[in-house]
């Protein structure tokens, strides 16, 4: 069971039950350099294919600095999507714990939460069925997984950390607005790893790495705001940072200029 593949509508229910014999208790791994899933696996007495689904994983990449939960296999739990405006304290009411038991059982460190972000409920007894999407993708602006909302805060986070949030949001609408506009490709990877005819990549956090960083929490509010049709820029397809000489990006018309980038059409 792949729960990547589980991907809830906003207006989903949102829980789906697990269990797994006992092995290890529930861990909060950070990947390290040079580590695979693989050797993961074996240090917490797990599986690839344990870890995978349990992280809505689709294949084996892993990056460093990327968190993994390894889940308690001793006992049942059950996996929940966090909806638009839940709260921690809300999802313990739904399911009779504080919200402390949830997030000591996530290894959350503050009570930040996101919309898409999957939570593991312990000592659940019940099946509680999901209204799966069909698609296998969440609604937006554009359809997107799971993993798309997190290179968009990836990306997001690489080039307009030290932004205002709403130069964040701006920043992922223009990816959004790419996908929309028929002259780019179709999907949000897509845009983001895009090298051009003449080898350009679209955006520097690719080539130089900084795309792979930990998406900040602002970063992952943006990347949910714009993905719900928030866009700052009216429809931007590109930014820059205005103090950078470009004669293409420069020749545009002007969108807006938001701290130190320029949006431009």
């Amino acid at each position: 069971m792949n729960l990547r593949q589980l991907l809830l509508s906003g207006v989903a229910a949102a829980a789906l039950f697990l269990s797994f014999p006992a092995i290890s208790s529930a861990a909060v791994h950070t990947v390290s350099q040079g580590e695979t899933l693989y050797s993961i696996s074996q240090q917490y007495g797990s599986s690839v294919e344990n870890i995978m689904s349990s992280n809505n994983l689709s294949n084996d990449f892993i990056y460093p600095g990327e968190s993994l939960y390894i889940p308690d296999q001793s006992q049942s739990y059950a996996a929940y999507c966090v909806l638009p405006g839940d709260t921690l304290y809300q999802i313990g009411q739904k399911f009779g714990l504080d919200y402390s038991q949830i997030m000591s059982y996530n290894g959350l460190s503050s009570e930040y939460i996101y919309a898409g972000q999957t939570l593991y409920i312990p000592g659940l007894q019940q099946t509680v069925s999901p209204q799966v999407s069909r698609s296998g993708f969440y609604e937006g602006k554009v359809p997107y997984t799971r993993s798309d909302f997190e290179l968009l805060a990836r990306l997001i986070t690489a080039e307009a950390d030290s932004e205002s949030y709403l130069t964040k949001v701006a920043v992922g609408a223009v990816v959004l607005n790419r996908i929309l506009s028929g002259y780019f490709p179709t999907t949000i990877p897509g845009v983001v790893y895009q090298v051009d005819e003449g080898g350009a990549y679209q955006f520097e956090p690719v080539l130089n790495g900084w795309i792979n960083v930990n998406p900040s929490p602002t970063s992952m509010i943006a990347a949910q705001d714009a993905l719900n049709g928030n866009d700052p820029t009216q429809g931007a397809l590109y930014f820059f940072e205005s103090w950078v000489p470009n004669g293409f990006l420069q020749s545009r018309p002007v969108s807006v200029e938001l701290d130190s980038f320029t949006f431009t059409y």
